[in-house]
């Protein structure tokens, strides 16, 4: 062969599993990817996929052909990133994926200012904890909170976060304070994303199961329950900090708060990002890690 014509088509077909999960990832029509791969598998004279209507699959050829493009492609990716990130101006729609107030109080105003950096950058975020296909949903990364699944993605840190347990003075005062975790089954608990909570010192380690009558996905309502005497919350310091400013809410069981809750950035396989998902991707680690 005397070029890499439908070299990177195959490689994105192989990795995606489909020709129209490839076009979405690279831009293009599906029949632009079934073209190119026809073309690939003539000039090479053999079979690369088995193709079903349901699926697409490697041939035992396909699949060591795939071997030996894939560091073809990630070489040439590289290489023209080198070239191009020194003159670079980025365009096109960033979609990022996040939930939580750090998202929005935090990670917001940094990828503003990445923003601002790149005139011609249009940025979407969706604050939204639902579970995302990220090439499905066009999102680039998504910003994501506590443990998460063995879903195959890349997942970075961005940020630890200790952990605060706090009521208001009048919750206290009617029901007296926890002294240890065990205590919070005889408390109303404001739920937030789970009910198995986790504490920890230097000699105890526990997830305590909690209920009460107040739930809620979102973080700034949890805290407004709290103030309300509706219980007993446990959420990131940062949730916190102004209700304490304002002498609304009183810290309970310090020294108990678990300190490494994370937040990450998650995204698909690093070669399949485009240039203005990895460069926001390596601003908001750079401006977290300091």
């Amino acid at each position: 062969m005397d070029n890499f014509e439908g070299i990177v088509e195959f490689v994105c077909v192989a990795e995606r599993q489909g020709f129209s999960a490839a076009a979405k990832q690279l831009g293009c029509s599906t029949s632009h990817v079934s073209r190119q791969i026809a073309k690939l598998e003539k000039s090479l004279g053999c079979a690369l996929f088995a193709r079903t209507t349901r699926l697409v699959s490697l041939t035992p050829t396909g699949l060591n052909y795939y071997h030996q493009c894939r560091d073809l492609v990630t070489g040439l990716q590289q290489a023209n990133e080198q070239v191009n990130t020194q003159q670079l101006e980025l365009v096109g729609t960033l979609r990022v994926s996040a939930a939580g107030t750090f998202a929005e109080q935090q990670v917001a105003p940094v990828l503003m200012e990445f923003a601002t950096q790149h005139p011609r950058l249009s940025v979407e975020i969706d604050f939204n904890s639902r579970k995302v296909n990220f090439v499905e949903d066009g999102i680039d990364f998504a910003i994501r909170y506590g443990k998460l699944e063995d879903s195959g993605l890349v997942a970075r840190k961005l940020l630890t976060h200790p952990m605060m347990a706090i009521a208001s003075d009048a919750y206290l005062t009617e029901h007296g304070t926890p002294q240890h975790p065990q205590d919070l089954k005889n408390h109303s608990c404001i739920i937030s994303n789970n009910d198995q909570w986790q504490f920890e010192n230097l000699d105890y380690k526990e997830n305590i199961k909690v209920t009460g009558r107040w739930k809620s996905n979102n973080a700034q309502v949890v805290v407004n329950a709290c103030e309300q005497g509706l219980g007993i919350a446990y959420l990131p310091q940062h949730n916190f900090l102004s209700s304490i400013k304002a002498g609304k809410l009183t810290p309970v069981l310090n020294e108990y708060w678990r300190k490494d809750a994370l937040s990450w950035i998650v995204y698909q396989d690093r070669r399949f990002l485009p240039m203005k998902a990895r460069l926001a991707i390596d601003y908001l680690l750079a401006h977290f890690s300091k």
